[in-house]
């Protein structure tokens, strides 16, 4: 199974680090043509040298403090708190019950909010451009930079998951270049609630390994057929996503429906 876990480390880094990068792009494009392309590249560059820094000090941190078994149980949880958030909105919006994201949407918003904001100058920047651009884009990219330290370091192999998330930051810009815009027609969505599952089921084995920290010796616990146990994994939560999609609209039907008066 070992490439097939490398290949699935590599899909789940690359479509969630896509995803994250086009809300990024949508922020720079939004700052750049409504304000000042030169402070939107600056905030963006600065933002990626910052994240660098991050992304060196928390994995060394990582590394050098904990042992396997605590590593798995601490980021694998976490993996999976930060999968379970993209999963639940994903069965709203299947549902039905939360509106589909839109980039144009996303877009004009940011667009406008740059239109109506004051002119301000420092450091020969357009302060509000550069401001608004260098948030955006560090905080879209710690949740990259999360994704990768933690399928990295649980693969043993952190320059895959590198590599997949700088394909994906390439294959995003090379996009908005030709598109000239922001990625609308990606079907984001989607994108968001395979990643959703992605993250969950990888959360959930390794933080289930991660429990034999609590045993003598410490060592992680082992899954039965080892790595293909994912598999399994990914599909009692694809199954349980579906049920949720199905149930979420009645479910939520009866919490608004007045109570009856004996």
């Amino acid at each position: 199974m070992g490439s097939s876990a490398t290949w699935g480390l590599l899909t789940a880094t690359f479509t969630a680090s896509f995803v994250e990068c086009v809300e990024a792009l949508t922020i720079v494009l939004a700052m750049g043509v409504t304000r000042s392309w030169r402070s939107a590249l600056t905030g963006a560059a600065l933002a990626l040298v910052a994240l660098a820094g991050f992304t060196a000090v928390a994995g060394y941190a990582l590394v050098t403090w904990l042992p396997r078994s605590a590593l798995q149980l601490g980021i694998g949880t976490l993996l999976l708190i930060f999968g379970l958030q993209w999963l639940r909105k994903s069965i709203l919006r299947t549902a039905g019950l939360k509106a589909l994201h839109d980039e144009d949407e996303e877009f004009r918003e940011q667009a406008e909010a740059a239109r109506r904001a004051a002119d301000e100058l420092r450091y020969g920047l357009d302060w509000f451009s550069f401001v608004v651009s260098f948030k955006g884009v560090f905080l879209e990219g710690v949740e990259v930079v999360f994704i990768v330290i933690t399928f990295g370091l649980n693969a043993h192999d952190v320059p895959a998951a590198s590599a997949a998330a700088g394909a994906a930051a390439a294959a995003v810009v090379g996009l908005g270049v030709v598109a000239h815009g922001p990625l609308a027609r990606v079907p984001e969505n989607t994108l968001k609630y395979v990643v959703g599952l992605l993250l969950s089921s990888f959360g959930t084995f390794w933080a289930v390994e991660g429990l034999g920290v609590f045993r003598s010796g410490g060592g992680s616990l082992a899954w039965p057929g080892d790595s293909w146990s994912l598999l399994g994994v990914l599909a009692a939560w694809f199954a349980l996503s579906q049920m949720l999609v199905r149930l979420a609209p009645w479910l939520v039907a009866g919490r608004r429906r007045p109570a009856v008066a004996s």
